[in-house]
C-alpha cells in the first residue's frame, strides 16, 4: 500500500482496508480442462490444511467451509452480544478513494470503500492473512494434480439489484483482470499464475494453475463484478466509466455487505447497509468515508468526536493520549516505507548506476528517521521483508546502509559524479545530479521526512527538490504515465510476503515495479519461492532475494511500518492488527 493511504498487495489489503484506514507513516502437471478459457498473457497455496502440498500428498485437498471458519473467528474473538443495531460508523482520509471499480483499486483508501461494496472469490483470515473461505466461494477442493481448484459459490449471493451471482460473474471478471487494457495493478501476478479457467455450472468455477503453486489463492486478486453491468464497456473504458467514477450509482452494484450511495468527491463517499448480503450482515446501518483537508484536521476531528476512527501520526499521539472516550493502539505491520528511483533511461539516466542509488542510501540517516521524526513507532530496515514477516531475517543481510555520508560522497566520485563548477551540485558529462521528489500531501510526517531527505541529500552534493502531490496526481506520475524521477510511497505485502509483484521484471505497469527495475537472478529465486511449500526453504529464498534487492536499491526502504490508530470507545468488537481483525461487520456502535 502506498502514501498516506498505502497501496496493497493482494485481497488481503481488503481485510485491513475495509476495517482501518491506517495512516503511512496488501503439484504436477495437466493439460487445462476441455472448454477452459486461457489465460491472455503467459506466466496456490491450498488454504486447506497450513503447510499441505498437493503436490506432496498427491490427493485430494479440501478447505473449511465457511461455517467452520466462521465458527473458528467467533472462538478466537469472543464478540460482545450486540446491544444495539444501527448507527454511522465513520470513517476519515486525507485522500479521497481513485475508484469504486474494485479492480482497479490498489490504494488503501479505495480498497476500504470498495472491499465493502465488493467480495472477491476467495476471502482471508483476519488471524494470519491466509486464504479463508469468507469470500463469495463457500469452499474449494484442489484435486490430487495439485493444478486444478474448484470453487463452489454461496448459492444465496446476489448483486445489489437483485441478479444472481453465478459463475459467469467469475469468469468475466478474470477475463477482466487477465487483459492488460483493463489497467489493474493485479494482471501481472494473475497472469503468471493462472493456466485457464471456466464455468462447471452456475455455481461451481474451476481454475487451474501453471504449476503447483504456494502463492496460487493469494494470485487470484480478483474482485467479482456483475458481468450483467459491465459486459458492454470496453476493458479499456472501465476507469472512465461512469460505474468506476461515481456519476452513475445504478452501476456501482456489488454483492457486500454495504450498498454505494453517493460519492462526493474530495468530501466523502457514504454506504447502506445491505439486508440481503449473504453472510454476516452488520450491525451498523451506514459507513462514511470522509476526507479531510490535511492530518492536523483529522486529529482534530477525532478529538470532537466527528469521526470515529483515525489513523495516527506519531506526532499526534500526545494531542489526542487522554482524551476521553478515545483509545489509542499500534502494532507492527506488513509493510515498508520506501524512497523509488526511476530507472528508465527514456525517463532519466541519474539513476542508472546502481552506485549512486546506494549512495544516496549511506547519505540517510534512517535511525533519525524512526526515532526523531516518527518517535520509535517504526524499525529501521535490513532488507525487504517486514518484521512480522516469517522470512524476516537481519542477520541474513549482507549489505548494511549505515548512516555514512563521506561513503556516499565516495561512491559519487568513483561513478564520475564530481561538483566540477563549484555550485555545491555534483554533476557528470555536463548534467548536474538534481531532481524533483514526490510525495503524498496531507501529512506533516512525510512533509517533515521529505525535508530532511532534502537537507541529507545536499550534504553530499544532490539537489532534490520535494513536491507533494494529492494522491491520484501521484498515482499517474508513477504508474499510469511513469514521468516521475523519485517518489516517496509505502507498501503492504500479502502473507506470502514474496515480493514478486514490485521487482519483478514482468511486473513493470501491469503489477507494483514503477522504477522499471529486472533482474533475471531475482527473478528465477522468487519463482522457485512461488513453488516451495516448505516455509524454512521458503524464508531462505526470500533471504536471497532480499539480498539482490538490497544489493541493487532499485528503492531505498527507510523503515519498517509501525501503525497507529485512535478510535472512540463507542465503537465494540472492534479488534486492530496487521491483518485487520474480524471486519466491519461485527461492530456495533452505542448510542
Amino acid at each position: 500500500m502506498r502514501g498516506p493511504h498505502p497501496r496493497s498487495f493482494g485481497w488481503l489489503a481488503a481485510l485491513l482496508a475495509a476495517f482501518l484506514l491506517a495512516p503511512a507513516a496488501g503439484v504436477l502437471a495437466q493439460d487445462a480442462t476441455p472448454g477452459a478459457s486461457p489465460v491472455a498473457s503467459p506466466g496456490a497455496s491450498p488454504a486447506a490444511s497450513p503447510g499441505a502440498s498437493p503436490a506432496a500428498l498427491g490427493e485430494t485437498i479440501r478447505s473449511q467451509t465457511r461455517e467452520q471458519f466462521r465458527a473458528e473467528i467467533a472462538q478466537a474473538y469472543e464478540f460482545e452480544e450486540p446491544q444495539r443495531r444501527g448507527g454511522t460508523y465513520i470513517a476519515s482520509a486525507v485522500a479521497d478513494i481513485q475508484t469504486l471499480n474494485p479492480l482497479l483499486a490498489e490504494e488503501e483508501a479505495s480498497l476500504a470503500v470498495n472491499g465493502l461494496i465488493y467480495d472477491q472469490l476467495v476471502g482471508g483470515d483476519p488471524r494470519t492473512g491466509q486464504p479463508a473461505p469468507s469470500g463469495l466461494a463457500d469452499s474449494w477442493e484442489v484435486a490430487p494434480d495439485g493444478l486444478t481448484y474448484t470453487f463452489k459459490l454461496n448459492t444465496e449471493a446476489k448483486w445489489h439489484d437483485g441478479v444472481d451471482v453465478t459463475a459467469e460473474d467469475v469468469e468475466f471478471s478474470f477475463d477482466a483482470i487477465a487483459d492488460e487494457r483493463t489497467g489493474s495493478a493485479y494482471t501481472g501476478s494473475f497472469v503468471n499464475a493462472v493456466a485457464s479457467y471456466r464455468v462447471v455450472d452456475p455455481d461451481t468455477f474451476e481454475v487451474v494453475a501453471k504449476e503447483p503453486l504456494f502463492t496460487f489463492l493469494y494470485d487470484l486478486v480478483t474482485w467479482i463484478v456483475p458481468k450483467h453491468v459491465w459486459e458492454s464497456v470496453p476493458f479499456e473504458n472501465w476507469a472512465s466509466d461512469p460505474g468506476a467514477t461515481g456519476q452513475d450509482p445504478s452501476r456501482v452494484v456489488g454483492t457486500g455487505a454495504f450498498r454505494f450511495g453517493e460519492w462526493k468527491q474530495g468530501e466523502s463517499v457514504t454506504l447502506s447497509r445491505n439486508d440481503e448480503y449473504y453472510d454476516v450482515i452488520p450491525n451498523i446501518d451506514s459507513y462514511v468515508f470522509r476526507v479531510w483537508p490535511d492530518q492536523t484536521a483529522v486529529v482534530n476531528a477525532l478529538i470532537n468526536g466527528e469521526i470515529d476512527i483515525a489513523g495516527l501520526e506519531a506526532a499526534d499521539v500526545a494531542s489526542v493520549e487522554g482524551t476521553e472516550g478515545i483509545t489509542i493502539e499500534s502494532y507492527e505491520t506488513r509493510g515498508f516505507s520506501y524512497i523509488e528511483y526511476n530507472l528508465d533511461p527514456a525517463v532519466t539516466t541519474l539513476f542508472q548506476d546502481r552506485a549512486v542509488r546506494q549512495a544516496l542510501f549511506h547519505a540517510i540517516d534512517r535511525e533519525s528517521i524512526v526515532n526523531d521524526i516518527l518517535l520509535g513507532y517504526g524499525t529501521v530496515a535490513r532488507g525487504t521483508q517486514p518484521t512480522i514477516s516469517y522470512a524476516y531475517n537481519p542477520d541474513a543481510i549482507e549489505t548494511e546502509y549505515t548512516f555514512d555520508p563521506e561513503r556516499g560522497r565516495q561512491l559519487l566520485t568513483e561513478a564520475g559524479w564530481t561538483d566540477t563548477n563549484g555550485n555545491g551540485t555534483v554533476d557528470k558529462a555536463g548534467q548536474e545530479l538534481e531532481f524533483e521528489y514526490l510525495y503524498p500531501s496531507g501529512s506533516p510526517t512525510g512533509d517533515q521526512t521529505a525535508a530532511y531527505i532534502q537537507d541529507a541529500w545536499a550534504e553530499i552534493g544532490v539537489r532534490a527538490t520535494p513536491r507533494s502531490l494529492e494522491f491520484p496526481a501521484l498515482i499517474e506520475a508513477t504508474t499510469t504515465n511513469p514521468t516521475y524521477q523519485v517518489a516517496q510511497y509505502a507498501f503492504s505485502w500479502d502473507a506470502t510476503f514474496i515480493q514478486d509483484a514490485m521487482f519483478g521484471c514482468a511486473q513493470y505497469q501491469v503489477g507494483f515495479n514503477d522504477m522499471r527495475y529486472c533482474n533475471p537472478e531475482l527473478d528465477a529465486i522468487n519463482q522457485r519461492a512461488r513453488t516451495e511449500f516448505d516455509e524454512a526453504a521458503r524464508a531462505e529464498l526470500l533471504a536471497q532475494a532480499a539480498n539482490i534487492v538490497n544489493e541493487d536499491v532499485p528503492v531505498m526502504i527507510t523503515h519498517f511500518t509501525e501503525d497507529i490508530v485512535g478510535y472512540s470507545s463507542r465503537l465494540h468488537n472492534y479488534f486492530p492488527g496487521p491483518w485487520g481483525g474480524p471486519g466491519i461487520q461485527y461492530i456495533w456502535i452505542e448510542e
